[in-house]
């Protein structure tokens, strides 16, 4: 690793996985979804996706709906999708625009700041305070012109998460960025771990993924910060399927790029679920989202700097041909790894020493939740103890 972990306990099963139980176990969800998820900062969209008052878009996590909206003084906040009336959800969709948010079941309404301003038949509700009544706000930070949400305010901020990639990124020019196309939701039967386990996975990609391995060569490299994964990979000369031939020769000089960064894919994974591509042609943003212990929704979204050759055009046209393989291929991977983990033949696997990420995630979540150091399930109830 990179940087070491400074976590409160030792971590005596370095060289183990983390069992397989806490990969279908909803106890353990409960638990996770206390001790982690809810402190997880989440991805909501570019501040370029809500550019004038009244621009809003949401996210759905954990049960909660939230939203990011900007006001009439230009100011973006995020709030509980929720009217603190009688609990309805304020707006539908994944985006949208509004001069005031009106709750559809009894009207009560909120300016864009989140005051409430009008009650129905405020007569009735003798001492209502409408100060105390407004939207519950949501903790929100801006890193790099994304918004990230949390629905608890605990840990460091994503800029200190971040950290020691600040100048590696800051290149890329994150802030200037536009949406390619529309948020993506792919469901899938899984539990989140196992994709985020997969996707900081160095081992698997000269053996499962052959179109990577040809663009790759032998370059492909991992390493673990405390609060982040990195993984890279240099475009080398080469052979390989025509998307692959072709995404190399017609890939444009970026000038605001360094040779390096010219032909090199990144691979980040925020810690615990958070992930993103940075290409020399766009960046790509997954969210594994937790449903249930083996349900989780891929939440995907693409941005680029305006750029108009036909070249660009064409490289990420040829950069989405490549990665949908790639994404096949790792859904059936991980299908295997959950339908395995259901075997009573199984429990924990060895941790090679190469395995950095992997590594740092289990020594992070038996730090948070130490049951996760059984190999088997505890007595029911366990985490009420």
């Amino acid at each position: 690793m990179s940087a070491s972990l400074k976590l409160a306990r030792p971590d005596d099963q370095a060289d183990l996985s983390l069992p397989a139980w806490i990969y279908r176990d909803p106890e353990f969800f409960e638990a996770e979804k206390a001790a982690v998820l809810r402190a997880a900062w989440q991805v909501v969209c570019h501040v370029s996706d809500v550019p004038g008052p009244g621009d809003w878009h949401s996210l759905d996590y954990l049960g909660e709906s939230l939203i990011v909206i900007r006001g009439d003084d230009g100011v973006l906040r995020a709030f509980a999708n929720v009217c603190r009336h009688r609990g309805s959800r304020l707006v539908d969709g994944a985006r949208g625009c509004a001069r005031l948010l009106v709750c559809p079941y009894h009207a009560w309404t909120y300016d864009l700041a989140g005051r409430l301003t009008g009650v129905p038949g405020k007569s009735q509700y003798p001492g209502l305070d409408l100060a105390a009544h407004g939207l519950v706000p949501v903790d929100m930070e801006i890193w790099q012109g994304f918004i990230f949400l949390r629905l608890e305010p605990r840990g460091p901020s994503v800029a200190a998460m971040m950290a020691p990639y600040e100048e590696e990124i800051a290149p890329y020019r994150f802030a200037e960025m536009r949406a390619l196309g529309r948020v993506t939701l792919r469901p899938r039967p899984f539990n989140w771990k196992n994709i985020a386990d997969n996707y900081s996975d160095g081992l698997h990609i000269p053996v499962a993924h052959p179109g990577l391995k040809r663009l790759f060569g032998p370059s492909y490299a991992i390493e673990a910060t405390p609060h982040c994964d990195k993984m890279s990979g240099d475009i080398a000369e080469g052979s390989g399927s025509w998307s692959e031939r072709l995404y190399r020769r017609l890939l444009p000089r970026v000038d605001h790029l360094d040779e390096t960064a010219q032909n090199r894919w990144l691979y980040f994974k925020l810690w615990p679920n958070v992930a993103f591509d940075i290409y020399p042609d766009q960046i790509d943003f997954m969210q594994f989202l937790p449903v249930s212990a083996t349900e989780t929704i891929i939440r995907e979204i693409s941005y680029a700097l305006p750029d108009d050759r036909r070249e660009m055009r064409a490289a990420r046209y040829l950069n989405w041909r490549i990665n949908r393989l790639v994404n096949a291929e790792d859904t059936a991977l991980i299908a295997r790894v959950q339908a395995g983990m259901a075997s009573a033949s199984f429990s924990q696997g060895p941790l090679g020493l190469s395995e950095v990420c992997l590594r740092a995630f289990a020594h992070r979540l038996r730090d948070a939740i130490p049951a996760a150091r059984s190999p088997q399930p505890p007595a029911p109830g366990w985490s009420r103890g």
